[in-house]
């Protein structure tokens, strides 16, 4: 089964954008930053996930962020799947705290049950066979509107979500073109998805 190892943001100042994730997040080598200046503008076509175990983790990861410098798009709010905010880090990546608990649990505030990368894809229903066919796994789907594949062995859970669908949850606007500023590391080799996300080796 193929598992994603980590991703790759690109920023034209890769050293701040370090510092930024090791102040905000503390990820490790789940995501790693290269420089990458390719043309790009509005939505990217992607938003990464933190799942947290309980509200204050949530509220202790998007208060880091903001302190070290991202953009609020959603404060943190409760809804009918748990809680949530959504912030944009300086190299323009979007970011998503999230747990489905509306109580404390007792675990460490600081405690990510899982990051996701949720892909605004094109045509979700071609894309979900497409990455079958590379050696994913199906864990839920929800017809062409959502689809969660396995984590196996990796670090980053991938899913897919409509690009407008994805937009609208992540507080921006659904146009925008160029780069994605984003590369997958897996086991599975080196390709591009239908919607322009490439993979590469890890």
């Amino acid at each position: 089964m193929t598992s994603i190892a980590s991703v790759t943001l690109e920023a034209p100042d890769p050293t701040a954008a370090s510092q930024f994730y090791e102040h905000a997040f503390g990820l490790g080598d789940r995501v790693n930053v290269r420089a990458g200046a390719d043309p790009t503008s509005g939505f990217r076509a992607y938003t990464l996930s933190l799942v947290l175990p309980q509200p204050s983790s949530v509220d202790s990861f998007l208060g880091t962020a903001v302190d070290a410098g991202a953009t609020v798009l959603r404060p943190a709010a409760k809804s009918m799947w748990g809680y949530g905010g959504v912030v944009q880090a300086p190299d323009g990546a979007i970011w998503k705290a999230a747990t489905p608990s509306k109580k404390e649990k007792g675990r460490p505030v600081r405690d990510i049950d899982e990051i996701v990368l949720l892909i605004g894809a094109s045509d979700v229903g071609a894309t979900k066979d497409f990455y079958v066919d590379h050696g994913l796994e199906v864990e839920r789907s929800f017809g062409k509107k959502y689809v969660e594949f396995k984590a196996g062995s990796g670090n980053v859970k991938l899913g897919l979500y409509g690009r407008k669908a994805l937009a609208k949850d992540a507080g921006v606007p659904k146009e925008g073109d160029g780069s994605h500023r984003l590369a997958i590391n897996s086991d599975a080799g080196a390709f591009t998805d239908p919607d322009g996300f490439v993979w590469e080796t890890a």
